[in-house]
């Protein structure tokens, strides 16, 4: 007498689901304490201003180190997708030179990029791959044969956020040599224009740090305030020149479609 086996339906996989959320939700967890903490606070053009002397006096005392909490300060502001990624840049063209800022702040700004990337790939980008209509999927894998001008472009041109650049390319089918490649070369130019600003930044608000040191010592750092802002040390001249950069990067694209018309 044969005796039917009772059907089990397939267990969803938990670990699974928990491997793929879990670095989300860490991630989300530790942009949401350094916002508690204020972080965003003192990565900002006044913060500096106010420390650049003591923060000049430990870098001269502890120069190695101090490039080393710089990186890792940086990695943690890209990953975070925390504002201060450019008085980052500037912090580092003053502390350090732009011989020592320009590789610093591109090593550290892609490990910050690739740490969201990959985050955002491995989970919002495989769950939406697996729920893709057709037409997405042709769309994602045109961007993908294409990843590298693309990036190029958003990386070069300055008015695309670099926490939503890293996060739209996480979503996409977008490989991540592509990806690395675009962010070290597209973040060069801005890195050394920042770095070079940066290295000059005491003689560019000379009148405004004179004003602050002078209120603090006759009323105290109480009651004083120096509010300065990174958009004005970008020049309109810098913006144009890297947008101008950002569509030589797109060249090989309009020559792609030019040969794909038909006769």
């Amino acid at each position: 007498m044969v005796h039917n086996q009772p059907v089990t339906e397939p267990r969803p996989d938990r670990g699974g689901a928990l491997r793929r959320w879990l670095p989300v939700l860490v991630l989300i967890g530790l942009a949401a304490l350094g916002y508690g903490l204020g972080l965003h606070h003192y990565v900002s053009l006044d913060a500096l201003a106010a420390n650049r002397q003591s923060l000049r006096q430990y870098v001269e005392g502890h120069q190695a180190v101090s490039v080393l909490l710089f990186m890792a300060l940086y990695i943690a502001v890209v990953a975070l997708s925390i504002p201060g990624a450019a008085v980052m840049s500037l912090a580092g063209g003053f502390l350090f030179g732009w011989a020592i800022s320009v590789p610093a702040t591109v090593i550290a700004a892609t490990i910050g990029s690739v740490i969201v990337f990959q985050v955002v790939k491995t989970s919002f980008g495989a769950a939406l791959a697996e729920r893709a209509s057709p037409f997405l999927q042709r769309l994602s894998r045109r961007c993908s044969e294409n990843a590298f001008s693309l990036l190029l472009f958003l990386r070069l041109v300055p008015v695309f956020p670099f926490w939503a650049v890293n996060a739209v390319a996480g979503l996409s089918r977008v490989p991540l040599r592509s990806f690395v490649l675009a962010t070290i070369i597209g973040i060069i130019p801005a890195s050394f224009a920042f770095a070079l600003i940066g290295a000059g930044l005491d003689h560019a608000l000379g009148a405004q740090f004179a004003a602050y040191d002078s209120c603090v010592a006759a009323q105290g750092a109480a009651h004083c305030s120096l509010s300065l802002d990174v958009g004005a040390l970008i020049t309109r001249e810098l913006v144009l020149g890297l947008v101008a950069l950002g569509l030589v990067s797109l060249v090989p694209l309009a020559v792609k479609a030019w040969r794909r018309k038909p006769a």
